[in-house]
């Protein structure tokens, strides 16, 4: 029994060394590689124009609307994706 417990406190502690030496190397891994390759600041697109919807598809979108909604959906603004 005493061999026992004494194996089981051996191996937790063994475990949890490496286990945090394996989270300070990777601390360490981590900090020199931002220096080395530090991230790219991300570019910001602006936003684009609308363009405008030709009449036809908007008379289309309506008639879909007020057809779903029977006539009492209207259709106050519609935008590109």
């Amino acid at each position: 029994m005493n061999t026992g417990i004494t194996l089981m406190i051996v191996g937790m502690t063994t475990v949890f060394a490496v286990l945090l030496i394996i989270i300070c190397l990777s601390n360490v891994l981590i900090s020199i590689v931002n220096r080395i390759a530090p991230a790219e600041a991300e570019k910001v697109k602006a936003p684009a124009a609308p363009r405008p919807i030709s009449p036809e598809v908007m008379e289309v979108i309506s008639l879909t609307v007020s057809k779903i909604t029977g006539g009492k959906g209207k259709v106050a603004q519609v935008t590109e994706a």
